[in-house]
Order: structure tokens, then C-alpha cells, then sequence
């Protein structure tokens, strides 16, 4: 939940490309990040893997007027609608990309190679073909909101019980590391985005460290298996939550542009 999923960043700026708020080259380096390479697999129309800025331009042509993302977990398929082989790579992926306007999607595949501390990154697109239908589970941005206010107070309270979520030297470096991103740059979505998905994601970035912080942060208070038990029932919804209103964050562009249509 911490680290921004690939499929959000290549949905994200390629909606702003596709909309002309930024340049080819901009898109590319922000998709990309901190990878190395990123490549297309099986685009109509291509014999081999292209480039980003070949595919983009690609699937403009093809009637691609926005991308959407799926994060689907198993028994939650959130932002998919098929067909199920789609579904099947998106949910060993547990991330891709629908696009709006072709019945295509694309699916991340991660290759790493190299010693810890200079990993190299490189991931092939795979497009596949997809189901034109609404995507399951999606929630609008003000539900997103409402939910993640109300999962974060409960979980926030359960957690603080079982002594789980707040001090140690784990969730004291968490805390850091996520600061330290917060005053880097703080563009957490594309240009041409709502305040409103910039909000939802950010809140929905904060419960994910959260998250994180109470998996990773030991047992804590939580000694006993019914502890633990009730730790893990109390952060399950929490993270579906956090999940649906990335995906509300991500598709927001989309969403917005079908509602002005009408």
C-alpha cells in the first residue's frame, strides 16, 4: 500500500497526455520513475514490444480517451470487468489498466535483476484484450472519502488498543520515510486532475501506512492468537478500503471527463 502502484502512474500521466496537459517526454519519465526501462507488449498493430512513447501514441489512435486502474485482491476484483483471463494476469499482477474507449487493458510484468541496493527494474506492458463494461467496486470519490474517514478512525482505534500502530523503531522509520516523501515534489497525481482525487488519494496513502506500520511493526500488544486475530480482522477492511479509494483517486480523471460528456 506504501509504494504508488505502477498501474497509477501510467494511468495517471498517460490521462494527462492523453488530455494534452503534458508532453510526451514528461509522461514517459514519470511513468517510468525509478525503473529502468518500460515497455509495451502486444499492441494491435505492433510485431514486438515498443517503447512508452510509441504505445501511448498508439492507443490514442486506437480511441483510447482515458485509462483506468484495477487493483484486484483475491475474492475482489475492484476496477476489473473481464473477460477472465484479464482478470486472472490482473489479479496475479494485483494491479493493471483499463483502458476507456478500446476494449484493451494492460498488465505489469517485473523483471529485476542485480544485488540489493542496485537493483535493476525493467516491465513489460502486456495488452490484452478486455470486456467493455462498468468496472466492479469502484466507489465515487465523495464515497471514497467517507469511508476512508470512517475505516481509518475505527482501525485507528482497535490498533491503538492492541498496541500494534504506534511507537518502536519500525514505525518511527516508516514515519520518516513517509515525510520524507511528502515534502519531495508532493505531485501525488498528473496535471488536470480534481483537488478532490488529490485529497482521496493522499488520505488513502495515509491509511496505507498505517497499514503497513501495524503489519510490519511486530506483534506489539498483540501476544495472544485472539489478539492477533482481531488485529488482522480490524485491518482487512481498512485495507479493501484504502484499495477502492485509490482506485477512485486514479479513474477520477476519467470519470470527470464521461460526466462533462453528457
Amino acid at each position: 500500500m506504501l509504494s504508488e502502484p505502477r498501474s497509477g502512474r501510467l494511468a495517471a500521466w498517460g490521462n494527462a497526455l492523453l488530455a494534452g496537459f503534458v508532453s510526451p517526454d514528461d509522461a514517459v519519465l514519470a511513468i517510468v520513475g525509478e525503473d529502468a526501462l518500460h515497455r509495451v507488449e502486444g499492441l494491435p498493430g505492433e510485431t514486438g514490444p515498443v517503447g512508452l512513447t510509441l504505445a501511448l501514441g498508439r492507443l490514442r489512435a486506437l480511441g483510447v480517451a482515458g485509462l483506468r486502474v484495477a487493483l484486484p485482491a483475491p475474492g475482489h476484483p475492484l476496477g476489473l470487468s473481464g473477460p477472465p483471463d484479464f482478470n486472472a494476469r490482473a489479479l496475479e499482477a494485483e494491479e493493471a489498466v483499463v483502458c476507456h474507449g478500446a476494449a484493451l487493458g494492460l498488465v505489469p510484468e517485473v523483471y529485476e535483476a542485480g544485488p540489493a541496493g542496485d537493483v535493476h527494474v525493467e516491465v513489460v506492458w502486456h495488452c490484452l484484450p478486455v470486456r467493455e463494461a462498468p468496472p466492479a467496486d469502484v466507489p465515487s470519490l465523495g464515497e471514497a472519502e467517507r469511508e476512508l474517514a470512517e475505516a481509518l478512525r475505527d482501525a485507528t482505534e482497535v490498533l491503538s488498543r492492541l498496541d500494534v500502530a504506534g511507537s518502536g523503531p519500525v514505525a518511527e522509520a516508516a514515519m520518516d520515510a513517509y515525510r520524507a516523501r511528502a515534502e519531495r515534489g508532493r505531485e501525488v497525481l498528473a496535471p488536470g486532475y480534481p483537488p478532490r482525487a488529490v485529497r482521496v488519494l493522499e488520505l488513502a496513502q495515509r491509511v496505507g501506512l498505517l497499514i503497513s506500520v501495524a503489519y510490519e511493526n511486530g506483534h506489539g500488544g498483540a501476544v495472544s492468537a485472539s489478539e492477533m486475530s482481531a488485529r488482522a480482522e480490524a485491518l482487512r477492511p481498512v485495507e479493501r478500503t484504502a484499495r477502492r479509494a485509490q482506485v477512485a483517486a486514479y479513474n477520477a480523471f476519467v470519470e470527470e471527463r464521461e460526466r462533462g460528456a453528457r
